[in-house]
């Protein structure tokens, strides 16, 4: 879970099995019921939330003050596949970001930020497997701090492109959305063999769709900018993108700083 559009995908499952008030922390990947761990319903919703594509782990009631355990689901193979994702994500992300001054494509930059953050979201998720809530909510917070600001300076660059209107690559510009593309259907194949079950693959071809459209609306702008001869295509899917980047940022910070309030009084 990696984003809102997740979180809510999880929160329309567990509605479905019958429980109410679900609290779903994008920042530290947990799921909070109010019911009694005899609750019949519970088998529901891990049912419903497996058909949408997620696996879960009961946690202790005081995983906020100890360590988590280890998901059982994190084989060797699996966790060598999210490495390689990481891999793909962080390095072309920053590859996109060069490509996108050298380009003067604001697109391309706030496409990169979308890599960077999926990246270092997964990164996360290896390496705080052992983590506590609180430790997890504060690494969370600072990645999030972190990506939120690159992605109001791209914004704010993007303003000042309004009216400085300086030229775009296309051509350059739609070859490295094209490569990004590739990276993220690359990612999806590396995962798909490490997810089990119908709805778990599909999981992983939606979040990989998800990504492909914003690498589509990039490639879309490259090609009406090379049309048109302006920058206006590259700015509009720049603002797009990153303001769907920003608010995704800012619900895994209010998640962050709401696990860490409840929290503290353990640490």
């Amino acid at each position: 879970m990696d984003c809102p559009s997740c979180a809510a995908k999880i929160e329309k499952a567990v509605h479905s099995a019958g429980v109410e008030n679900p609290k779903i922390s994008t920042a530290s990947q947990i799921l909070t019921l109010n019911v009694t761990r005899d609750d019949g319903r519970l088998l529901d919703v891990e049912r419903a939330i497996a058909e949408a594509g997620y696996h879960l782990d009961r946690l202790l009631p005081d995983a906020a003050k100890t360590p988590l355990k280890t998901q059982p689901h994190i084989t060797a193979a699996y966790r060598r596949a999210l490495w390689i994702v990481i891999v793909l994500n962080v390095g072309y992300g920053l590859i996109e970001m060069v490509g996108g001054f050298l380009a003067g494509s604001q697109a391309l930059k706030a496409d990169a930020l979308d890599f960077l953050g999926d990246g270092l979201i997964t990164f996360l998720g290896v390496l705080a497997i052992g983590w506590s809530l609180l430790w997890r909510a504060r690494s969370a917070l600072v990645q999030c701090l972190f990506l939120g600001a690159l992605g109001l300076g791209v914004v704010g660059n993007t303003v000042w492109r309004l009216f400085a209107q300086q030229p775009v690559e296309a051509e350059l510009m739609g070859a490295v959305a094209l490569v990004a593309l590739a990276v993220n259907v690359a990612a999806a194949l590396v995962l798909v063999p490490h997810r089990a079950g119908d709805a778990n693959v599909r999981a992983v071809w939606l979040f990989s769709r998800n990504d492909a459209i914003g690498n589509a609306a990039v490639v879309v702008a490259a090609i009406l900018v090379a049309l048109t001869g302006t920058a206006w295509p590259d700015l509009i899917v720049a603002f797009a993108i990153a303001a769907l980047f920003l608010h995704s940022s800012l619900v895994i910070i209010r998640d962050a700083l709401r696990d860490i309030a409840t929290g503290r009084p353990t640490d």
